[in-house]
């Protein structure tokens, strides 16, 4: 992974439309802040091997380090645990002092251990369509390991054994509290916060080998950029109004809104929850639009050197190679 500073002026050369790494895109209308607020990630300093945890203003610009001080975790689950209500967290953040984005710091998945990665196939209605399929009559689950977490700027890797690695941009879902029978009506108030995911597939083997099981086609190792940050709930107003955009090379492939799931994030959790019991810091991807290689025609898949670029609104945006083994 990268330097920030670098990853900045990879964002400005490659989304002209976009702010930087944790800003919206420039034709949406959200609230800006400069001060750091509830964009929480997890990072390293230059020859330094302890993971960290801060918060990061909406642009990216400015850094507050929360396990710099007592009582806070170094690790995001650890932090979610803690269950601070929104004032706490603000009374918090008032205690730190704030810092400017350098060069010596690496952001990492703002969740590295999570206890489960699930996921949902064929809920967006375009996504359906472009495969001529009638939605599913009940959503359909299957789940990724931590293995394949990479960060905002981490590499994909072409994996010598697949030639169909394809593109999925997803919006992700990450559970604060721990969760089980839930209802509708109460199943948004388990959630903690939102990133932008990508949820890399080899085809082959996740549709033509493998007894036609999705586990290893699905979980390959860095199988999983997401990040760059966990915008806390508090700062979505609606997150299924999101506009999502994925870029390979420069080139749009993905463009679409999260109002176009078919099975919505409380429903989602509510059916989760009636089967398995979900824990803070659990990864749900909800689904991806219309756009991925495998449905174009004729059909398009990554190979090494390609560059990944997945934008979410107001959540930000992930920049990841793809590179050889």
């Amino acid at each position: 992974m990268g330097s920030l500073r670098v990853f900045g002026v990879i964002l400005r050369q490659h989304m002209h439309r976009s702010l930087p790494t944790f800003g919206c895109m420039r034709y949406y209308s959200c609230e800006t802040k400069q001060a750091p607020k509830m964009r929480f990630v997890q990072f390293l300093r230059k020859n330094d091997e302890r993971q960290r945890l801060g918060v990061v203003s909406e642009d990216g610009t400015s850094l507050v380090e929360l396990s710099s001080g007592s009582c806070v975790s170094n690790d995001m689950v650890a932090f979610i645990k803690q269950n601070y209500s929104i004032s706490e967290l603000e009374d918090k953040l008032k205690n730190f002092q704030s810092e400017e984005m350098n060069d010596s710091i690496t952001l990492l998945p703002p969740v590295t251990n999570p206890e489960k990665i699930i996921c949902i196939g064929l809920n967006y209605q375009d996504h359906c369509e472009e495969q001529n399929k009638e939605p599913p009559k009940e959503p359909m689950f299957f789940s990724k390991y931590n293995n394949t977490l990479v960060g905002p700027r981490g590499n994909v890797i072409a994996h010598q054994i697949t030639d169909k690695i394809d593109w999925e941009i997803e919006l992700a879902v990450i559970i604060g509290k721990k969760c089980k029978d839930v209802s509708r009506e109460h199943a948004l108030d388990h959630v903690f916060g939102y990133s932008v995911a990508q949820d890399i597939s080899a085809r082959d083997w996740q549709k033509q080998r493998n007894g036609g099981q999705f586990l290893i086609g699905k979980s390959m190792d860095t199988f999983l950029p997401i990040g760059p940050s966990i915008v806390h709930k508090s700062l979505i107003k609606d997150p299924h109004d999101l506009e999502m955009v994925c870029k390979i090379n420069g080139v749009e492939k993905q463009h679409g809104n999260t109002n176009n799931m078919i099975y919505k994030i409380d429903d989602i959790i509510s059916r989760l929850s009636q089967s398995i019991t979900l824990q803070p810091g659990d990864i749900i991807l909800t689904g991806t639009p219309k756009g991925v290689g495998m449905h174009r025609n004729p059909p398009e898949y990554l190979k090494p050197g390609d560059v990944i670029e997945s934008e979410i609104q107001c959540l930000g945006k992930l920049v990841n190679k793809v590179v050889a083994p």
